[in-house]
Order: structure tokens, then sequence, then C-alpha cells
């Protein structure tokens, strides 16, 4: 959603770079810059106005003319603004201290209430709560039988005595789910509230209702995130009417230009508590304002791609990788379909490779990517008998003609195939010999540091020194292996070429403490 705010302000501090010491000329260009990609966002121009006189005040102030680089000290304090109209730290849920929590759900029609009311349900299941969908939606077509199907996928109750199109009442419904929660032990109550198409005074009265007869610990104003500055009109008139506790941004994932993320919280002084980012029930994020400043600065969003991985990743079979690393066992392509299995589970592979630093300078090699490659290869690797993932070695020509046919593809894509498996499992053993993961320096646990550049140099100068083979064969042999990224061997994508800091560092300007740490920079 905001790549060409991205875009826009990756630009502006390039122009930064190289510079001594920065004039007020110069900075009156990078504010207008700043505030041109602002409002080209469709960011309300109250927040505009007073994010930018921050930021001309702060950089023309004492701290960036004390600085070694103040390029990067400007990219530093749009960072810390950024952040600051974002909400500044993150809000969660608040927990009646009395079972059940009760949380209103409260939005136009059209801004995914039902949706995510499933997702929120599944969220706080996945977080060792039992909630309870209350179908207090009587006006829509449909909205009852779709939450009840929502429910239904999310694996979690529902409460829907009305059948709603125009028939019940939503204050008893919502009243007698809230009795239903009490007793039945649900520690959670979501109720789901009819939309409108515009600021209806009917509706907003029965909504006020709603909200009297449940006394909500939570009420959330589900916004629809593509529709600009109109949002944050929409946070304003629902807080006056019945007032919110917080907002849920639904279609985060959409190709609008995100205004509204950073309008509604200085607006309204309302946080943002979750973002809606797919259409999946899973796809669904806390929200983090310094994790989102990072990613509009293409600074990445390493914590959530962590958090991902750990919710993909089984602890068992990581546990059983790490013993057969320990143990010297070679890494098998049944291991291989194991770790490709688990990075499906993660959800989009060019959104996770998005989270990277520095990935914003590479978004014609992200959109080239084939999500169903992963799928081709899972089809090859099923082919094979349980022998051949075991051992890859007994894999000749018949047995390669075979897989293919089993998988539907030609023979070429089960030689690549193979050709990248044997790239990943040198990479395994390397990690095992102490060597590191090629392609990763500096990475904590992973070799890359000063001990590994030593012993790579001093390879390479051997291999100078060396007398070379009039073999092609021997003298490839003799020669050492380039640093190669892990993702990219496996996967064969191309590699992303060995991701280095520093080099970001240089192009975005300096990046926030807690990121030099999960990046090896000290």
């Amino acid at each position: 959603m905001f790549t060409s705010l991205s875009d826009r302000l990756a630009a502006t501090f390039k122009n930064l770079r190289g510079k001594g010491r920065l004039s007020e000329a110069d900075v009156d260009a990078t504010v207008r810059e700043i505030r041109t990609a602002l409002l080209e966002a469709d960011v309300a121009l109250p927040v505009v106005r007073e994010f930018c006189g921050r930021v001309k005040e702060r950089a023309l102030g004492e701290e960036v003319n004390r600085a070694l680089n103040p390029a990067q000290q400007v990219v530093k304090i749009v960072h810390e603004e950024l952040v600051a109209i974002l909400g500044g730290e993150t809000r969660r849920l608040r927990l009646a201290k009395t079972p059940p929590t009760v949380i209103l759900l409260a939005g136009l029609q059209g801004a995914g209430k039902t949706t995510l009311a499933g997702k929120l349900a599944l969220h706080l299941k996945d977080g060792g709560h039992q909630p309870l969908l209350v179908a207090a939606d009587l006006q829509r077509p449909n909205a009852v039988d779709q939450l009840s199907v929502v429910a239904d996928r999310a694996g979690v109750a529902v409460h829907a005595p009305e059948p709603g199109n125009g028939v019940g009442d939503p204050v008893a419904v919502a009243r007698s789910g809230v009795e239903l929660a009490t007793s039945k032990l649900y520690d959670v109550v979501i109720v789901d509230t009819a939309g409108r198409l515009a600021i209806d005074a009917d509706l907003m009265d029965q909504l006020g209702r709603v909200r009297d007869a449940v006394q909500p610990d939570e009420t959330l104003l589900v916004i629809d995130a593509m529709i600009g500055q109109d949002a944050v009109q929409t946070a304003v008139a629902f807080d006056e009417a019945i007032g919110i506790d917080g907002v849920v941004l639904s279609k985060l994932d959409g190709d609008a230009r995100g205004g509204a993320a950073l309008s509604v919280v200085t607006v309204t002084g309302k946080p943002i508590l979750f973002a809606s980012v797919g259409e999946k029930l899973t796809d669904l994020e806390t929200f983090h304002p310094d994790r989102m400043a990072s990613r509009i600065l293409d600074m990445g969003d390493v914590l959530t791609l962590i958090e991902q991985a750990e919710k993909a990743f089984d602890a068992e079979q990581a546990a059983r990788m790490a013993g057969k690393v320990a143990k010297g066992d070679d890494f098998t392509l049944e291991d291989f379909l194991e770790q490709m299995t688990a990075l499906k589970k993660m959800g989009s592979l060019t959104k996770m490779l998005g989270m990277l630093p520095g990935m914003g300078e590479m978004k014609a090699q992200l959109d080239a990517i084939d999500e169903r490659d992963l799928d081709r290869v899972a089809a090859i690797i099923h082919s094979m008998t349980p022998a051949e993932r075991a051992d890859h070695s007994i894999l000749n020509g018949s047995r390669r003609a075979r897989i293919a046919r089993g998988a539907g593809v030609e023979v070429s894509a089960v030689n690549n195939l193979v050709e990248r498996f044997v790239e990943a499992q040198k990479m395994m053993r390397s990690m095992r010999a102490g060597g590191g993961m090629p392609g990763m320096p500096g990475m904590p646990g992973m070799g890359g540091g000063k001990r590994a550049k030593a012993k790579q140099k001093a390879q390479v100068q051997k291999g100078k020194g060396a007398k070379r083979s009039g073999n092609p064969a021997k003298r490839a042999q003799q020669q050492p292996a380039p640093a190669s990224d892990g993702v990219g061997s496996m996967l064969g994508a191309g590699g992303l070429g060995g991701f280095d800091p520093a080099a970001l560092e240089q192009q975005l300007g300096e990046l926030p403490p807690e990121f030099k740490g999960l990046l090896g920079d000290k």
C-alpha cells in the first residue's frame, strides 16, 4: 500500500547523500519533497503540516548540526516522526478483569467487519481464549449466514438466534449473546453490528443502544484503508456519536495510497490496534507503529518476519533439523520438502521477502517471483520414491524422466531442482563445519564474522598463488566458491545477492538501533 510513498521518500533521501552539512536550503527542499509525498499519499492536510513542521524544526536543530552524517540523521528524524503520527507505542486489547471481555465492532458497510470478526476470533483463539461471535448485523442480506460460515472456518462458536435480512432486534441479540457467554464460560464476546452506506442517524442510534446494552470493554471502528481521507471523517463521526476506543484497518494489502493509516491516529487521537493484510483468516497483524514506519522507509520488518516464522515452523521439526546438523547427517530432499511446506505456511513469498530491509529497490525481481514455483517443486519431490528423496545421487536419467512425467513437468525442471538442492546441501555442510551461512555477514550464530572473512580472504589469496589446472573441471574445483544466498540457492529465485546492512545504510541512512542488532551491525 505504501509503495509510492516509500519510493518518493527514498528518492528524497538520495539527494542528501554525500553532504557534509545541510544548509537551510537543503532542509527546505527535503521537507518540500516530503510534504509532496505525503499529500500524494492522501494524508490529511493538518497531519502533513504538523509532521513537516516537526521534521524541519529538528532538522535545523543541534542534533543534525553535530552529526557526522546529517543525511542519516534526517532519515532517523523522519522515522521517529512517522512512529509518532502512527501512534508511538503498540496498543494491545484491554481484557476485562471479570470475563467475558466484550468487543463491539462498528464501521461503514463494506469495510470488512464480518470477515474481521472471524480474523479477530481466530487471533484470540490462538492466544488461548474462548471467543464467541454474536451476529447482531440483522440489516445486510445474508450477514448472519456469512458470520456463521466465517465462525466455522475459524473454529469458534457463533450466537445467531435471528435469521437477519431485516428480521430481529439487534439489541436483544447482543444482550443475549453476552448472557450466553457468561453462562457457557466464553471469555471474549465479539459483536458484529450493522454497517451503513453513509452516516445514518437511525442506524447510529441503534448502534448506541447496542453499546448501552452490552457495555463493551473495547469499541473498535473498522476502517477501509483504501478510502483515503474519508476514513478520517468517518472515524471522527463515529467517535462523536458513540465513542470509539481504537481503530482496525482493513484491506491494508490493497494498492491504495495509505493516507488513512497516517492520518487517523493524529486526527482522532485513537490508536490503531490491528491491520488486516489479506483475505485469509490468518492475515491479521497487531499494529506496531515502529515496524510500520520502518516498512514505509524500506527498512524492512524483520521482527514481524521472525514472529511469522515462529508460528509456521514446528518446534519439533526445527529441533530434529538442528539435531541432524549437529550429528553430521546430510540434508535430504525430504527435509527440503518439510522446510518448503513450512515456508508456504508463512504466506506469500513476495510479501515475506518484502519485509527484508532494502527490498524496495528490488520490486521488479519480487514481482517476477511466481508463487506457483513452490507447488511445482513440491510436486516433483512427491513424485520421487522414499529412497530417491533420501539419496539424490541415485537419480539417473530414467528416474528423472519418470519423476518429470509424474509431476507433469519437463525433465529440465527436475534437473534444476536437483542442482539447487545440491547447493542447499553444500550450504548446510558449510554451516555444520562452522563456516557460517554464505552471503549473510555478521548474523549472530551464523558465522560470517571476522574469522570467517579472514578464512575466505586466505582461501582467495591461496587460489591466486596456486597453479591452475588445464582441466576445466579441476580448475573449477580449485577456485573458491562464490558467496551465495541460502534462500536463492534453494528456491532458485536468482538469489538475493547477500544482503549487506552497510549498503542499506549508505542508501537510506542510519538504521534504528533495534535493526542494527538483528542485522549483526555492531
